[in-house]
């Protein structure tokens, strides 16, 4: 049998590679979508990418369609189980999570976690949020006068943050936080996606394991003394894998990317400063213009349709481009290519759209908000420390990232400069 079919099909956690038929809505040049995203969305916002071991792949790049996609459970599956292989007797193989789940699964692990992130909730994690900036912060300011975003900020943000909402003790956060992100990268196929994934699950199945005893603080001890057996080991499991992947490398990437696009033009950190509520238009507009999670869970058409003038067969794949969406010029203007913080107000997708979107969207803009306002207060003149031509970006992956992030922390002294 060949190594990517299994009985019934495609199995995509065998492929050692993914064609490159379909990588297009995952190429950036920097920051932007590789132009030829733009001219499918153009000319064909329902554009058949390729036709794949039996299967059509769809993407679907248009800001109306794309909403119209995404919103639709009755012509759409996102239960991904029938091309992934998997042991039974081995329940992190699995897929499991909220992503790849139908209603009524879906509905109902959903109202388990919609509780933990109304805006009411999450404001008692505002001052641990401005807490774990702030030490970072403070980390860096003692490595400098050089520091990596990435290494240094981006990633230990959300991760600290994580860490604790989900109730992960000290002891374990070595292990946790190398496991994400693999997770997106796709340049190894599906044996490193699906990999990556299992090793996951399984860390925090343990984890599961061991508050079902002891209870923790966080999330899964909370889930556990409110619902008891009603939730098993596996879903519990999946539940946390999903805000893991939902909150750690997407804002990660985001403050990363985000940070390089300010400090393109000082005068973003100087309205941040300077004018009250400035944060949040700029942030709003970061998440449009970046849309680091560049596709979203994939879709399988339930039966044969006619999708905006495309004739989609049952079983299909259909890829919606976010990142596509986003910058969509029938929905935010001539511009869209373009990061304008004056933007008036639009609904863009980075948080995705309908019952799937982003359960964690409103953590994400605290955590947005606070990081950057620090940023803004604490290095006003922070820069690049090396030509922007010079930085490496994640070529093929789900949620778009940089490498490195060098930064000079403050201006150079005037003998420095002369030298």
């Amino acid at each position: 049998m060949n190594r990517t079919t299994r009985k019934g099909g495609l199995d995509l956690s065998k492929m050692r590679m993914f064609p490159s038929q379909v990588s297009m809505p995952l190429r950036r040049h920097g920051v932007d979508p590789v132009p030829e995203l733009a001219k499918v969305r153009e000319e064909e916002p329902v554009h058949k990418l390729a036709h794949l071991f039996g299967l059509n792949v769809w993407v679907v790049s248009g800001h109306a369609e794309a909403k119209s996609v995404l919103a639709d459970s009755t012509n759409f599956s996102n239960d991904i189980r029938p091309l992934v292989g998997s042991d039974p007797n081995k329940p992190s193989e699995g897929i499991g999570g909220l992503g790849f789940t139908d209603p009524p699964d879906h509905t109902r692990l959903r109202k388990l976690l919609t509780p933990e992130f109304t805006k009411r909730r999450l404001a008692r994690l505002e001052p641990a949020i401005e807490k774990i900036v702030q030490d970072q912060l403070d980390l860096m300011e003692a490595k400098g006068p050089v520091a990596d975003i990435v290494s240094d900020f981006a990633f230990n943000v959300p991760f600290l943050l994580i860490a604790d909402l989900l109730g992960v003790e000290e002891s374990d956060r070595d292990r946790f936080r190398a496991l994400g992100p693999a997770r997106f990268d796709l340049s190894g196929g599906g044996i490193g996606v699906f990999g990556s994934a299992s090793e996951s699950r399984d860390f925090l199945f343990e984890i599961v394991r061991k508050q079902r005893k002891n209870p923790g603080d966080g999330l899964i001890g909370s889930i556990i003394r409110e619902q008891g057996d009603d939730i098993d080991d596996v879903e519990l499991g999946g539940l946390a894998d999903g805000v893991f992947l939902g909150g750690y490398e997407t804002s990660a990437s985001m403050l990363a990317l985000g940070t390089l696009v300010l400090m393109r033009n000082p005068e973003n950190f100087e309205r941040i400063r300077n004018e009250p509520g400035a944060v949040d238009a700029i942030v709003e507009e970061l998440l449009r213009y970046l849309t680091v999670v560049q596709v979203a869970f994939p879709r399988f058409a339930r039966h044969d349709q006619d999708l905006f003038g495309q004739q989609v067969k049952k079983g299909d794949l259909v890829a919606v481009s976010l990142s596509g969406a986003d910058r969509d010029k029938e929905v935010f203007g001539p511009d869209a290519e373009e990061f304008w913080p004056r933007r008036a107000p639009a609904a863009h997708l980075a948080f995705g759209h309908g019952m799937h979107r982003c359960v964690g969207a409103e953590l994400a803009r605290m955590e947005l908000r606070a990081a950057f306002s620090a940023l803004a207060h604490r290095f006003p003149d922070l820069s690049l420390a090396i030509p922007e031509e010079q930085l490496r970006f994640r070529d093929f992956s789900i949620v778009y990232g940089v490498e490195t992030l060098p930064v000079q922390l403050h201006a150079a002294e005037p003998e420095q400069v002369a030298g």
